[in-house]
């Protein structure tokens, strides 16, 4: 019975559309027929045969809502999915469009909130949590955690329950509120062009003059949707935006308050600031297709028949007018921020480099067809859902791309800020991207650590950096799970008073990483051949010597299981703070690339933090020569007052049971400390029992079982490897009485 009810359990949920065909509405047919159709003869077939008899299946459509929800959700628009009706598959026809289904209608129709989707097929398999929910609300008539749902990462920036004072991207509802007013103008933009040149005549906006066939100039007759939008977001300072923006605001009627800042917001080059080249050279329907492609990305939203189809046609015939390129993604991005994602060079940049996702091209140069660019949407979407990935929606990647910094790659943005009456419209040339303007430096200090969740004393903290600058170099070291790692890189941010991760450099030593790897050595080639290449170390000692001004930290994890001493081969000498000189300069191994030998020196300038496990009796001990030249620091488990406060305030942890868990733990340190096969360094750190993210309500004793039992206990059977017993008793203390 056990073994039938968890393969009923692993099964898919499907929940399907009704609209297709002449009749926008098929419900009706297929409860009286008992019946599911696809509606295609082209489409998801394989899908709908992989429909197996005994799965649940709903019926639902999708569309957006502002008004009437449940919840307060601030003025702004919500993804509704209505659940019609709801069945169990009984027949799979196999020909990939229909299935028979034993129907029951839901009345009145219920509704379900942020967690819908799109698409004529979507297939549910349970054990997500947000997944298990809709299975529940749908199949067992249980309401939806709508507080849950809210705070989650997606939704948490528009509808959690934090002040909208709090919120982030407050700008999305202005650049929201001024997209729906411009759609009145899809068929005639008589108006609207009229009062953009008010406006221009008043901003001295001068790049608005077309030029005819004729050799003759004069005003823009017709304008398109995003080019309009562009008339505030071009490069100038934050002051000039703000006033276009409030003169297009009067002109379109629009209510919602002006930004007060356009961070992380990309903008067009003041020297290609149109969407589609001059008359001269523009093609008849180039305007007309950049207003449809503004249209179907409005109605992507709503859950209708064929919206998909059509945005991709109107996307794949906009990038073909010249002037558009990958600006129409930020087009796209301005007009519904929370739906589109911009890919303007430097999000590509963060996309490809700190996401690991391949933002592909079609041809050379050219932007992704609609079709990548859905697929690239629906992949970043169900990672942003994700509580540990670095980005949770669309405005939050493109902030994030404005503050990143290669460490490698210096990009150059084009344009910079200027009086938008300075600038003219460039003539000729090639299509000019929209780019994200520099970003301002973020402080860090040691308050910055202690905010982020760091358990050790001001006055402790303050002397590790003491000791960094005056040695130059520090290894953390200590049991597991004390925030080794952690640290090291809150201590290098506060070392350079600022947040900048251009400026360090991770690496972790393992038993195969050489020298060649790390300084510098012989790489293989595209073409089979082999060239010298820079390592970690030598690229920050490279890039420190060119900024003296600014302090560069290489952060080593684990350092000891690597060989240090033949990974650092000669520079391990001058590693020393008293050598830090070109006076004191080595010759490296191999020359440089171009053949020559040049002494090399670190920089003062440029810090190294290593990081090592002492509890990992598989290393050997660390080379003398390397403990001369680093400061040593041990961090031990830190529970205590401010540990509790903080996974009491951050984590959610029941405030009944925290004393409990830090004496369970503390019970269990003594012992390993008393063992003399371990000793202190053995201990079980405090990350052991801080909660990666936010606990829910009443999971307090499930997180804190699954940790034992998956972390603490598998660790402790290698602590007592020759004596299982101590570990399996030790696991039943730290759990006794606890269910």
């Amino acid at each position: 019975m056990n073994d039938q009810k968890n393969e009923i359990s692993s099964n898919a949920t499907w929940f399907v559309g009704a609209s297709y065909g002449g009749n926008d509405d098929q419900l009706p047919r297929f409860l009286s027929e008992g019946i599911w159709e696809n509606g295609y003869d082209d489409k998801l077939l394989d899908i709908v045969r992989s429909m197996r008899p005994g799965e649940q299946i709903a019926i639902k459509s999708s569309y957006t809502r502002k008004h009437g929800l449940p919840f307060d959700s601030q003025g702004r628009a919500v993804s509704v999915m209505c659940i019609k009706a709801v069945g169990t598959i009984t027949e799979n026809l196999n020909d990939g469009k229909r299935v028979k289904v034993d129907w029951a209608q839901v009345e009145p129709a219920r509704e379900w909130y942020f967690y819908t989707h799109r698409g004529t097929i979507w297939r549910v398999l349970p054990g997500d949590w947000m997944n298990d929910e809709l299975i529940a609300f749908a199949f067992e008539d249980k309401p939806q955690d709508l507080d849950r749902f809210r705070n989650a990462p997606f939704w948490r920036e528009r509808y959690g329950t934090t002040s909208f004072e709090k919120q982030r991207f407050q700008w999305t509802d202005f650049y929201e509120a001024v997209a729906e007013k411009l759609l009145t103008y899809a068929e005639d933009r008589t108006l609207l062009v009229k009062g953009i040149y008010e406006i221009a005549s008043r901003q001295r906006l001068t790049y608005l003059q077309d030029r005819f066939p004729d050799g003759s100039s004069g005003p823009l007759q017709d304008i398109c949707p995003f080019t309009t939008m562009g008339i505030f977001n071009r490069s100038m300072t934050d002051a000039n935006r703000k006033i276009i923006a409030g003169e297009l605001a009067k002109l379109l009627d629009v209510t919602v308050p002006i930004p007060s800042s356009f961070e992380g917001i990309p903008v067009l080059n003041n020297q290609r600031s149109w969407f589609f080249a001059f008359a001269d050279k523009r093609g008849a329907g180039d305007i007309d297709a950049l207003w449809k492609v503004f249209v179907a990305a409005h109605q992507l939203e709503e859950d209708q028949p064929g919206t998909r189809d059509t945005f991709i046609q109107a996307y794949d015939e906009a990038i073909q007018v010249w002037g558009v390129a990958w600006n129409l993604s930020t087009g796209l991005y301005w007009m519904h921020p929370w739906e589109f994602l911009t890919l303007d060079s430097q999000s590509r940049h963060y996309i490809n480099k700190c996401l690991g996702l391949d933002v592909t091209v079609s041809g050379q140069q050219g932007p992704c067809d609609a079709r990548r660019y859905l697929k690239l949407l629906d992949n970043l979407r169900s990672r942003f859902a994700e509580d540990d990935y670095p980005v949770h929606s669309f405005p939050d990647l493109s902030f994030a791309s404005w503050i990143y910094k290669d460490p490698v790659d210096d990009t150059v943005l084009p344009g910079n800020i200027a009086d938008y009456a300075a600038e003219d419209l460039a003539t000729q040339g090639e299509v000019c991207e929209a780019f994200q303007v520099a970003a301002p430096i973020i402080p860090y200090s040691v308050e910055d650590i202690l905010k982020d969740g760091c358990f050790l004393e001001r006055a402790e903290i303050d002397r590790l950096l003491d000791r960094l600058r005056t040695k130059k170099n520090m290894i953390l070291q200590g049991p597991p799970g004390t925030g080794k790692t952690w640290l090291a890189k809150r201590l290098a941010f506060a070392l350079m008073g600022q947040k900048d991760d251009s400026k360090v450099r991770a690496v972790q030593f393992h038993p195969n990483l050489s020298y060649e790897d790390f300084v510098r050595g012989w790489r293989p080639t595209g073409e089979g051949k082999l060239s010298l290449a820079d390592g970690v170390f030598m690229e920050a000692i490279k890039a420190a010597s060119k900024d003296p001004s600014s302090t560069f930290v290489v952060v080593i994890e684990e350092i000891n299981r690597g060989n240090p001493a033949q990974i650092f081969g000669e520079l391990l000498t001058l590693l020393e703070a008293g050598k830090r000189t070109p006076n004191e300069a080595l010759e490296l191994c191999y020359p440089d690339a171009d053949g020559k030998r040049r002494p090399v020196h670190i920089p003062e300038n440029l810090y190294v933090i290593g990081t090592m496990n002492i509890a990992d009796r598989s290393l050997a001990l660390v080379d003398l020569a390397l403990r001369r030249r680093f400061a040593f620091v041990g961090l031990e488990p830190r529970l205590g007052p401010v540990w509790r406060d903080w996974v009491v305030d951050r984590n959610a942890v029941d405030p009944d049971l925290v004393a409990d868990i830090e004496r369970r733990i503390a019970e269990l340190n003594d012992q390993i400390a008393a063992d003399t096969r371990l000793g202190k360094q053995f201990q079980i750190g405090h990350s052991y029992v801080t909660p990666a993210h936010r606990l829910e309500a009443g999971d307090t004793k499930k997180w804190f079982e699954q940790v034992v039992v998956t972390e603490i206990g598998p660790l402790l059977e290698e602590y007592w490897f020759d004596a299982p017993e101590e570990a399996h008793k030790a696991v039943a203390r730290l759990l006794q009485g606890w269910s």
